[in-house]
């Protein structure tokens, strides 16, 4: 998780929403990931997700079976939804989402019994440090 807040001051300093993703199998990193939506001006530029298509690209292989998933912040339906399809073994996540938030805020896709795959969740690692990242960042553009 460590380097994933890693990816999230990276993303700061880009002025993005300050949200990083890690994707870690077998004790080795395959990929990370920064929040590029605003820089990209591409709405699916999500840290999750560009951390799970570099670990793809990385594996030639679109399915990510033995793969964990490190993020600062609990991912939007869009994010869960992909790691349901790339078939992720398990997901870290540090802070709740209350707003967006599809893996226990306000639904959980990636633990839905009617889809084909169920991705193990772990919530909470370095929750503080995350929450008050994205809590500052917001603060700043409020003024």
């Amino acid at each position: 998780m460590q380097r994933a807040l890693e990816q999230a001051y990276a993303a700061l300093a880009e002025d993005e929403v300050p949200v990083g993703a890690v994707v870690v199998a077998g004790g080795r990193l395959l990929a990370e990931g920064r929040n590029r939506t605003r820089s990209w001006r591409d709405p699916t530029g999500h840290a999750e997700l560009i951390a799970v298509r570099r670990a793809a690209e990385r594996r030639r292989d679109w399915r990510l079976l033995d793969a964990t998933v490190y993020v600062t912040l609990e991912p939007c339906a869009m994010c869960a939804g992909a790691l349901v399809l790339a078939r992720v073994r398990r997901l870290v996540f540090a802070t709740p989402d209350p707003k967006t938030g599809m893996c226990g805020s306000l639904g959980c896709i990636v633990q839905d019994p009617r889809l084909n795959h169920r991705v193990r969740m772990t919530m909470g690692v370095l929750a503080d440090e995350a929450a008050e990242l994205l809590r500052g960042f917001f603060r700043s553009r409020r003024g």
